[in-house]
């Protein structure tokens, strides 16, 4: 079991898992696993454990009027 965004969540074996199976559009997301943020260059080579503690954050855009 990992802890996803602050609620337990299924295991996955790799990020790239992870992001695809849940939709996550990977330009406009930062992902931090265990306190550490991860390089969006790395997300393919990120193998998930038991365990961890991911947090997904997104951008959006928008501005003031």
């Amino acid at each position: 079991m990992i802890i996803l965004n602050g609620q337990e969540s299924e295991n996955y074996s790799t990020l790239s898992e992870l992001l695809d199976k849940n939709g996550y559009r990977r330009e406009i997301i930062v992902v931090e696993i265990n306190g550490v943020i991860i390089r969006k260059d790395d997300y393919d080579m990120i193998d998930i454990k038991d365990g961890d503690i991911i947090e997904i954050v997104h951008f959006m855009g928008g501005g003031s009027r």
